[in-house]
């Protein structure tokens, strides 16, 4: 296990809003605390989320949902992904971004400082995988992705 200040290079990569079509199988959890202190977990996926750099990422979500309402409340949460071979646990802190009056895909824009990175490597084994999805309409979802990432970097 290792402790960072940034995501890694790799993770970095992958959450920089390109290829989207190679990436559409993998979600990741996004972990935020309820108004009565439960733990809550929602999943994200990369169409979703756009790293800048390895220390500020952009997060889209539906509005009115129990995570927003989370992040808007509390200001953070935790982003798991499997990569690379590793567990990551980026801690992050967030804050609202205006809405885009003119927003094909209105959604509740966050910009999200990387507090710490947890990276869990088994000695053992190889972690291989996340939550895997399958995509209903892979072109529907595809290019609305596109559009938010595009949406996010405004």
């Amino acid at each position: 296990m290792t402790d960072q200040a940034g995501i890694s290079e790799g993770l970095y990569q992958w959450l920089d809003g390109s290829d989207l079509e190679s990436k559409q199988g993998t979600a990741m959890m996004l972990l935020s605390v309820t108004e009565d202190l439960w733990p809550h977990t929602a999943m994200i996926s990369v169409g979703e989320i756009v790293a800048l750099d390895r220390s500020r990422l952009r997060l889209a979500l539906w509005p009115g949902t129990v995570t927003t309402g989370n992040l808007l409340r509390s200001g953070q949460a935790t982003l798991v992904a499997i990569h690379d071979g590793a567990a990551h646990y980026v801690r992050l802190r967030l804050q609202a971004l205006p809405d885009l009056p003119d927003a094909r895909h209105p959604r509740q824009r966050f910009a999200a400082e990387v507090v710490a990175v947890r990276e869990d490597i088994a000695k053992y084994a190889d972690i291989l995988s996340a939550v895997k999805i399958q995509l209903h309409d892979p072109d529907e979802v595809l290019g609305r992705w596109k559009e938010t990432i595009e949406e996010l970097l405004k």
